[in-house]
């Protein structure tokens, strides 16, 4: 999720601020997470799809579900429903940018904001170690497309910013050219791809 300027930063507003504490409690945590991925993966789904699919109680992804439709990321999808019964979902794509910067130290915005940044590492963690578990079982070609890079080298903010910034970019240039691919080319082989994209200033890893 790509972070905002420091001049996007100091443009956000109070009432801002409070909306965006909401949406990354509705998002921040796992097993909303897990529902709005699902939806976005697999497609539509009922609560009761949702329920079998994960193991939980359909009261409980109901639960979960109204915070995320709250904010944006779901939305119901009622012609899919073969009646009055049933409640469908789909994903609402959108874009999330934030920083704990965007609140005031020592608040409780600033607080949400750093737990956000923990849960989200923790989803990309998750993710990472499911390939590394899976990925024998994957198709060769697949295996080898996939890969990581990292680098460790004295730098300037400045420069810093600058990488994530070109980071940023490529990523969401990929991203959309992908897009447009699988729209001129639907029934070429795909799979879902994550990347996500960290570059900070570190001091040597213990093991």
């Amino acid at each position: 999720m790509p972070r905002r300027t420091a001049e996007q930063r100091h443009a956000v507003e109070p009432d801002a601020t409070h909306e965006l504490m909401d949406v990354l409690v509705a998002l921040h945590h796992p097993t909303r997470r897990w529902l709005v991925e699902l939806l976005w993966v697999e497609g539509p789904a009922s609560v009761g799809r949702l329920a079998a699919r994960t193991g939980l109680a359909v009261g409980s992804v109901s639960h979960h579900l109204k915070p995320l439709h709250r904010q944006g990321f779901i939305e119901p999808a009622p012609e899919l429903a073969r009646d009055t019964r049933e409640s469908w979902w789909r994903v609402t794509p959108r874009s999330l940018s934030w920083s704990v910067d965007d609140f005031e130290p020592d608040t409780v915005g600033r607080r949400v904001a750093g737990q956000a940044e923990v849960e989200n590492f923790r989803h990309q963690v998750r993710a990472t170690r499911q390939w590394l578990q899976e990925m024998t079982e994957a198709p060769v070609a697949w295996r080898r497309a996939a890969g990581s890079t990292d680098s460790l080298v004295s730098a300037t903010v400045e420069q810093l910013a600058d990488l994530h910034r070109r980071l940023s970019l490529v990523l969401g240039e990929w991203t959309q050219e992908c897009m447009d691919d699988e729209r001129q080319r639907p029934d070429a082989e795909r799979r879902h791809v994550r990347a996500f994209v960290r570059c900070f200033p570190s001091r040597p890893v213990r093991p």
